[in-house]
């Protein structure tokens, strides 16, 4: 599946990077300049949005779109995560929004 995902992004002109973490491993509320796409190649991951009290679990194949300057902090599931993400320019995208596996 991962070799899907990255090509996936990549047919949407993303340039995506990877990264991982360990089980439990936590990220503390931030936010960024850039427009971020995250896409779940193995794992979970709980992403926090602060200013909503929204959480949102992604699991393998979930997708999350971040827009520039959206707080959020990240707890990393069981099993840790590795992740692909790619970033775009501020106001590419509109609002934090979460895509099941298979809806994107």
């Amino acid at each position: 599946m991962a070799e899907g995902l990255d090509k996936r992004l990549r047919d949407e002109g993303l340039d995506p990077g990877s990264w991982s973490n360990g089980p439990g491993d936590r990220y503390a509320a931030h936010d960024h300049g850039y427009d971020k796409v995250i896409v779940v190649e193995r794992g979970s991951i709980r992403f926090g949005l602060p200013e909503t009290a929204e959480s949102i679990d992604l699991d393998e194949g979930d997708r999350l779109e971040l827009p520039a300057g959206t707080s959020h902090d990240a707890t990393v599931g069981s099993l840790g995560v590795t992740c692909l993400e790619a970033h775009l320019p501020s106001g590419t995208l509109e609002r934090p929004q979460r895509r099941r596996a298979g809806e994107w």
